[in-house]
């Protein structure tokens, strides 16, 4: 419901721009100073705080990092972000001024003790070899600028480490269209598939594959789940699509989400024997060559 004409979201775009001011003051850097360090104009930074423009999640993060803030204070800072915007940011919006936006995928994936993620269309990040990655970033030239590729590609390797961080789960489910996209050699997508093959042998990482012969839904948009690996009500969801990322966290939207990957999770396969069918598909990539 509107107050005086001001909506919830007026009101947390208000209080934003006080706390990012408030930061900045309390660390005595000014506002050109922090313009430099984040990679954003002086002019921004003055919109930012009079709340008159609105920053991505990216440049709050910076900006909290800037001056010094505590790990609890950027959260709560990305989350306003997350409630101005509706959830939604556009890819262009996150990328401005930067070179990649794993830095941020990275945090929500530190973050939480379970994260699930399901892709129909391409292997996941965290699974991807470095010249499966280089090939992917290679084809978003709109939003990605060809000389930032190699810092991307680097960056999505670092984040591969949380995989064998003690305390947490990762669950990927891979629809069979993702297996089968090859962007480069046959040779490539060959290592890509062992590479999933490999990583589905962790204590704390479970790959399910799903076949076309057995998907009993319609495949759909990829998406994450992030939440402590129990009953969290604070879990939310990532869903990805061409124009940039959406944050759903409202307990409805989520039960969306869980209902999906369940319906998806039935149809999967599992170890050796989606080792298996990896196998097979890399006798048929090697038999059909290039």
């Amino acid at each position: 419901m509107a107050v005086d004409g001001r909506d919830a979201a007026y009101e947390k775009r208000r209080r934003l721009a006080n706390e990012l001011r408030v930061l900045r003051d309390l660390s005595g850097i000014s506002g050109r100073a922090l313009a430099q360090r984040i990679g954003i104009s002086q002019s921004k930074v003055s919109r930012i705080e009079a709340g008159s423009a609105q920053p991505s999640v990216t440049e709050v993060v910076a900006w909290a990092r800037a001056v010094g803030a505590s790990d609890e204070v950027e959260r709560m800072l990305a989350d306003l972000v997350e409630a101005t915007r509706g959830g939604v940011e556009t890819w262009q919006a996150a990328l401005e001024g930067r070179p990649h936006v794993q830095d941020e995928v990275g945090r929500r994936e530190e973050e939480a003790l379970r994260t699930r993620i399901f892709q129909s269309a391409v292997v996941p990040g965290l699974l991807q070899t470095p010249a499966y990655a280089k090939r992917v970033f290679s084809m978003f030239k709109i939003y990605t600028p060809q000389t930032s590729v190699p810092a991307a590609v680097a960056a999505r390797l670092d984040r591969q480490l949380v995989l064998h961080e003690d305390g947490r789960q990762f669950e990927f489910l891979i629809g069979e269209g993702a297996l089968r996209w090859r962007p480069g050699s046959p040779s490539e997508a060959i290592a890509q598939l062992d590479r999933v093959a490999v990583l589905s042998t962790l204590d704390n990482v479970s790959i399910g594959l799903v076949p076309f012969s057995r998907a009993d839904t319609p495949f759909s948009h990829g998406f994450s789940i992030y939440d402590d690996g129990g009953d969290d009500k604070n879990a939310l969801v990532l869903v990805e699509n061409d124009h940039g990322w959406q944050t759903l966290r409202s307990a409805n939207d989520v039960t969306v989400y869980e209902i999906r990957w369940s319906t998806l999770r039935k149809a999967a396969i599992f170890g050796d024997e989606a080792r298996a069918f990896l196998g097979a598909l890399c006798a048929e990539f090697r038999s059909n060559g290039d």
